[in-house]
């Protein structure tokens, strides 16, 4: 008989790649799965997920508006009917699925889904990726069986019992990078051999990166790198004209990288935010990088990721208020300092988790 899972969570890349990634091990180690992942009908799971390969089935949901304007206060009102809705529809699809378990990663659509199979008596596990969890597997947490994480520390929001530490899921791709590959270069159109920052501020942008790269275009030109800039969709749409006058043959713009892991196989320095994907990602590659925390995660929850690779020298770290001053500046040092590269390279490396999927899987798997 088939064994059958649900995946649910996503609204960011921090969320939807490593669902991913759990999906694609599941398929590895049960090879005849019927995975069904259920996500927020408005969101980049919608997407992103069809894309892997993988059916997905959409809620309307939305969490806390902090907007205080009428319209803000009107969706708050009309939460608790949203979320009455969204628990009858996942009922419904959990009935028709008839999953032996579902998995959450974080997420509107991981709560409803969770709960509604917590109410219909089907064993459940949540991953927790930040050193902060969010509200949704706060909430959770009393009915799940398993907590997988990747911080120590969690028991103060988590029953100890429950608690795992496995580290953070990453693509398989990224376990197997191929470094400096020719075609790479081609791909997006760089020269090989030439050293290469690659700028990415999450899946869905980060202004503050995007500002600053965007301010000195012709500082970097005169640096002698070449850049590959991952701006966001959104703020790429909204800026396609200036951006299309910045770009030039040493620098390359992009809303979007799919394949990821050409583009960390060119890199020689990294400018990045400090989600956990990035970071369980970025201690695998080892690759010099500096953090740009934002500033907004729940309890500054990027500051404290950045910090743990910060204090083990690991890493550096720019402010999201300070990156228009400091950010070209780090930059400008790190370039010039190779023993400080290679001391980062290789204190980076305590950080990395390769078998993190692989315990995940298994947890998963035991219930």
């Amino acid at each position: 008989m088939k064994k059958r899972f649900i995946i649910s969570g996503g609204g960011t890349g921090g969320h939807i790649f490593p669902a991913i990634a759990i999906a694609n091990r599941i398929k590895k180690v049960v090879p005849d799965a019927e995975i069904l992942f259920i996500g927020a009908s408005d969101k980049m799971e919608m997407r992103r997920v069809p894309d892997a390969g993988y059916k997905i089935e959409g809620l309307h949901i939305y969490g806390i508006s902090r907007d205080l304007s009428p319209r803000g206060i009107w969706k708050n009102i009309k939460l608790p009917f949203v979320l009455m809705k969204a628990n009858r529809r996942s009922k419904e699809i959990i009935r028709n699925f008839n999953p032996d378990v579902a998995i959450g990663v974080g997420g509107f659509a991981s709560y409803a889904a969770l709960n509604a199979a917590n109410q219909l008596g089907i064993p459940t596990l949540i991953q927790e990726q930040n050193s902060y969890p969010g509200v949704t597997n706060k909430r959770l947490a009393p009915k799940v069986k398993k907590i997988c994480v990747a911080y120590d520390g969690l028991d103060r929001f988590f029953p100890a019992e429950k608690i795992v530490k496995t580290g953070n899921p990453v693509r398989d791709e990224i376990l197997h990078i191929e470094k400096k590959k020719p075609e790479a270069y081609q791909f997006f159109g760089l020269t090989p051999g030439k050293k290469t920052l690659l700028v990415v501020g999450g899946s869905l942008g980060a202004k503050t990166i995007n500002r600053t790269m965007a301010e000195n275009a012709n500082k970097l030109k005169n640096m002698g790198i070449q850049v590959l800039w991952q701006t966001g969709e959104t703020y790429y749409k909204q800026n396609q004209m200036e951006l299309s006058m910045l770009q030039n043959d040493q620098l390359r713009i992009v809303p979007f990288i799919k394949n990821m892991n050409d583009a960390y196989g060119i890199a020689d320095f990294i400018i990045s935010r400090a989600g956990a994907l990035a970071i369980a990602e970025l201690s695998i590659l080892g690759t010099p990088t500096i953090l740009v925390p934002f500033p907004y995660a729940a309890e500054d929850h990027q500051t404290k990721n950045a910090m743990a690779l910060v204090d083990k020298g690991a890493a550096l770290m720019v402010k999201d208020s300070e990156a228009g001053e400091k950010l070209i500046p780090t930059l400008e040092n790190l370039l010039n300092d190779p023993q400080k590269c290679e001391e980062m390279a290789q204190n980076m490396a305590q950080f990395a988790l390769p078998q993190a999927i692989d315990a995940i899987v298994e947890n998963i798997l035991d219930l």
